[in-house]
């Protein structure tokens, strides 16, 4: 029993399938920024929380030996690990400095991609490498003369490195600019008048260089121009451009290349000096040129990682002050010296033993600094191993499962990972894994019913008991204990949590508010069961909860409308049918509009009929003077054959009806007096009943 206690406590600690996923993140930052300053908000951009971050072990690496980021534990943001200088750690000639590192969350065996691009600040200022420089110049030399003069450089890119050069001091020189190839802008002494050396033997000048800053940063450099006598010879270089390939282990002290110059004049104005005219900070402290010999020689070590080439420029100068340059470049070929680097970014110290094939245990990160054939790395592992490598993002390897373990077989691997480079000789190394097997949770709770229902009242009470569930689960211990949950859903809108709950414990279904069977009439939801394993085993059961109807709502009448309370006003409880309306006659909605229509079209004839009546009724009358005019005498006209107040007032009445509506029944009611029909007009009597107009006159 305690053994299996410790597998449990064991299990907890452990994620069943660990996968490996891959994404690329890119912020930016200006360079020269303290010590924890904010790069990017990774936990907000990763979608991932605080605690995740913090429970699961993430952190940030970075290539090479410094590492430039870290992530802050408390707010989940990527901040500097130290002040970043964007000049020393790209150089100027790298228009986009980006630095590169990853994130591992080793609970979740994932790595993201981390591209940080430092961006340029104005915090260097143009800088000559000679504050002082002292040109030579025969007072025999005319107007136009040009003079390079030394370069001034700007460690910042862009609009902040250096774009004008002035000059001030003498009006026997102007400044010319010439652009190179590569774009660099080279200052240019021009001599605007001719030169008396018995009126000034030297001029002082000051030339300054600007960069592109708001406001500008500005370096200066004093120039002295002195006035010789004629030297009509400037010295020549044998080539334009030197160029040499030298292997990064050469040792120090050893002569790379000799730059010659000569020089047609005699004396002093044929001797010539060499001497650097460009070279960057880095190159200075590398190579060293012999000012007499011309042969440039290695003061340090050399490393192809750390720089490939070189660029320099020589200037070679007469005893009279003129002089030429050429451009040394110097290309460093890389050596097999360095052995491959085997990073261990994140180990599984156990795997259960019931891993699918293909799961991660390790995440390895292989480096070599060589290039070419040198800095191709291979890895392999021990074939007779249930493991394997694969290739995963730029560099990193991932060592993953090859087959199902088997713990009673193997219940420890000790896993050896070699890497080996593409050099001759080849350059290897090695890492050993430590990883343990361990037994797992392989039992799910089980419901004791397929399918559960249930039959609530309506108006129930908040807190009702509806039904309990019940699972079982065959593990043991933690693994065997269940608790239960409902799965996320909605009823009407609105969150099942907020309609019933289920006790976590002892499964126990309870409404949290009363139903209504008008509004819900059933409830269809599902009950999770999960047990106390590492990782949870869980199982669903469908509940159906079924409101059950109860006479809670009384009828209205929607109409006839109630008469409006203080006004007296309401309806008037008459409304018109058809004469062949029969007994349950529906009167609601828009058969009342079509009944108003035949009130009104009814009407309209009623009154049609009497006008023809009245004129039929007095075109007799007219006849029967004239009649009477003729034979004496009118006898009689019966009453029958005229219509009068009472006989329109009986019509109306006829078309009298009762209506009621109720809010649930599925038929409204109308309903005709029976003796409506006898108030109605009379029908004409047959020809052979009716009354004459006109009585027959005696005859005597």
């Amino acid at each position: 029993r305690g053994r299996i206690g410790g597998r449990a406590l064991l299990w907890c600690a452990l994620v069943a399938v660990w996968e490996v996923s891959w994404g690329q993140l890119r912020y930016s930052v200006p360079e020269e920024r303290q010590k924890g300053s904010f790069v990017g908000d990774m936990a907000k951009d990763l979608g991932l929380e605080l605690s995740a971050l913090r429970d699961r072990g993430a952190r940030v690496v970075s290539e090479g030996r410094r590492q430039y980021f870290s992530l802050h534990e408390k707010t989940g943001h990527l901040v500097t690990a130290g002040r970043i200088d964007r000049e020393q750690e790209c150089g100027r000639l790298v228009e986009k400095c980006v630095l590169h590192c990853e994130m591992i969350v080793e609970g979740e065996m994932k790595i993201y991609a981390i591209e940080v691009e430092v961006r340029d600040i104005n915090d260097n200022a143009p800088s000559f490498r000679e504050a002082e420089m002292e040109l030579k110049v025969s007072e025999t030399t005319a107007p136009g003369l040009r003079l390079p003069l030394s370069i001034a450089r700007d460690p910042d890119i862009g609009s902040y490195s250096l774009q004008r050069y002035e000059l001030s001091g003498d009006e026997h020189f102007s400044l010319a600019v010439q652009t190179a190839p590569d774009g660099e802008i080279r200052p240019e002494l021009v001599l605007a008048k001719v030169l008396d050396r018995e009126e000034a033997a030297f001029h002082d000048l000051v030339l300054t260089a600007l960069d592109g800053g708001d406001p500008a940063r500005t370096g200066t450099a004093q120039i002295r121009v002195v006035v010789l006598d004629a030297n009509d010879n400037t010295p020549v270089f044998s080539q334009a451009v030197y160029t040499v390939q030298v292997p990064e282990d050469v040792p120090a002290g050893t002569v790379l290349l000799t730059v010659s110059a000569t020089d047609a004049d005699d004396g002093v104005n044929g001797e010539v000096k060499y001497v650097f005219q460009i070279i960057s900070e880095t190159a200075s402290d590398t190579f060293q040129l012999n000012t007499d010999t011309g042969e440039i020689s290695l003061m340090g070590e050399l490393d192809f990682e750390e720089s490939s080439s070189y660029e320099l420029e020589v200037q070679t100068r007469d005893g009279g002050g003129l002089f030429d340059t050429a451009k040394v470049s110097i290309t460093v070929t890389d050596v097999n010296d360095n052995v491959p680097e085997i990073s261990v970014r994140s180990l599984l110290s156990a795997v259960p033993e019931d891993s699918p094939s293909g799961t991660v245990v390790a995440l390895l990160h292989v480096q070599d600094r060589d290039s070419g054939a040198n800095g191709e790395v291979k890895c392999s592992l021990d074939m007779e191993l249930p493991f394997r490598l694969r290739s995963s993002l730029g560099n990193y390897y991932s060592v993953e499962t090859s087959r199902e373990l088997d713990r009673e077989a193997v219940s420890e691997y000790n896993v050896t990972v070699r890497a080996m480079d593409g050099g001759s000789p080849a350059l290897w190394s090695s890492a050993v894994l430590a990883l343990r097997v361990l037994d797992v949770n392989d039992n799910a709770p089980v419901f004791a019913e397929a399918r559960y229902s249930a039959w609530l009242p309506e108006n129930n009470a908040k807190g009702a008991l509806v039904l309990t569930v019940r699972a079982w689960d065959a593990d043991w211990g933690e693994n065997a204990r269940v608790r239960y949950r409902l799965c996320e859903g909605q009823v009407r809108g609105a969150p099942l949590l907020s309609y019933v709950s289920v006790h976590a414990e002892t499964g126990a279904l309870y409404a949290l508010r009363s139903f209504d069977y008008e509004e819900v009439r059933e409830v269809e939801l599902w009950v999770r069961a999960e047990d106390g394993g590492a990782p949870a085993l869980s199982s669903n059961v469908s509940v159906r909860l079924l409101i059950v109807d109860e006479n809670d709502n009384a009828p209205q009448v929607l109409y006839p409308p109630p008469a409006s309370s203080g006004t007296g006003a309401g309806w008037t409880g008459v409304e018109l049918a058809p004469r062949s309306a029969e007994p349950g006659t529906l009167a609601g909605g828009s058969v009342t509009r079509w009944l108003v229509v035949a009130v009104a079209a009814v009407g309209s004839l009623l009154v049609a009929f009497l006008l023809a009546l009245l004129a039929l009724r007095l075109r007799q009358w007219r006849r029967s003077r004239l009649l009477s005019a003729s034979s004496g005498t009118l006898r009689a006209v019966p009453a029958s054959h005229f219509v009068g107040i009472e006989g329109v007032r009986a019509f109306l009445h006829s078309y009298a009806h009762d209506v009621s509506l109720t809010t649930d029944s599925r038929k409204s009611q109308l309903g005709c007096p029976g003796g409506s029909c006898c108030n109605t007009l009379p029908a004409a009597p047959p020809p052979d009943q009716g009354a004459p107009l006109l009585l027959p006159e005696e005859h005597s």
